[in-house]
């Protein structure tokens, strides 16, 4: 059982929207969401999940630097008792990661993002630009990336996490297959780009993550903070979805599958053989223009 998006209509930075709230309240509002859930699988009311998925920056307070972060989480891994994956802001180096949180363990293994968002994550060339403009003031700290697939083990799953727009980065996706993913996972948070009820971000997140669904023959779970959330079968169609701008817990059984697809042992190399078909297609039409125009000319 596969349940995440505990927390689907709260923001995680100060944008407008429905309600700004502080990045502790974020936070606090996954937990109690967890603990509502926790309760819910109690009662008989829910089945317990074999894994959580929070989406991306679930807390941007780094856990390792707030103790009562730090708290909060062992608080909602322990009532669910089942390993939540968190979408975290990690410093020193500053990190965008989703951490595996264990029962009776606490923090574990972690992906690092590896590619990031330019102006959003990073300042590229930030010296020369700030010669002239205060817009690396925006972002202070460039974030690190990550450098290598990480395989997350809980039970029978074998978890491949990309986070937000690395979805469109096909090779991303697929060196977690290659990596020994059996179901992937997109941690998201969207909230930046649905000011003012824009949604075309996120619809064009969700179905990135149905075409990765279909290259890999992967169940994909993709949570995101305030965009619409969904759980995405092997073949592409929604299992379960949610709204945007609104609470939700989505939960499903998907299959788990081991094998390699044609598209992800290939890779890009159909891509490759096709640029390069134009290219000498191209340079042929050229060369026979030129042929024509000296004969033309003689």
């Amino acid at each position: 059982m596969v349940l995440r998006d505990l927390a689907g209509a709260q923001l995680l930075r100060q944008v407008p929207g429905p309600r700004q709230l502080s990045a502790s309240q974020v936070t606090q509002n996954h937990v109690a969401a967890t603990q509502k859930l926790a309760a819910e699988v109690k009662a008989g009311q829910r089945p317990a999940p074999d894994l959580v998925i929070w989406p991306e920056n679930a807390t941007d307070l780094d856990p390792f630097q707030n103790p009562d972060v730090y708290a909060e989480l062992s608080a909602a891994v322990a009532a669910i008792g089942k390993p939540i994956l968190i979408g975290e802001v990690l410093n020193n180096p500053r990190r965008n990661v989703g951490q595996l949180w264990v029962p009776g363990r606490g923090p574990s293994t972690a992906y690092v993002k590896r590619q990031l968002v330019p102006f959003g994550e990073y300042i590229p060339f930030r010296g020369i630009i700030s010669s002239f403009s205060s817009l690396p003031s925006l972002q202070p700290i460039d974030f690190t990336a990550g450098r290598e697939p990480v395989v997350f083990a809980v039970g029978k799953i074998r978890l491949g996490d990309v986070i937000c727009y690395e979805v469109a980065f096909d090779h991303l996706v697929r060196s977690e297959v290659t990596a020994g993913a059996n179901l992937l996972t997109v941690q998201s948070n969207d909230a930046d780009f649905e000011i003012d009820g824009q949604l075309g971000e996120s619809e064009q997140q969700t179905a990135m993550a149905r075409i990765r669904a279909v290259e890999s023959d992967r169940a994909v779970v993709y949570a995101s903070t305030t965009g619409e959330s969904t759980i995405i079968a092997p073949d592409g169609s929604l299992i379960a979805h949610s709204g945007v701008w609104q609470q939700a817990i989505l939960d499903a059984r998907v299959p788990l599958v081991s094998y390699r697809t044609l598209a992800s042992r290939v890779g890009a190399w159909p891509e490759y053989v096709i640029i390069m078909l134009t290219v000498l297609a191209l340079a042929w039409a050229i060369v026979r223009v030129t042929r024509h125009g000296r004969q033309a000319s003689v």
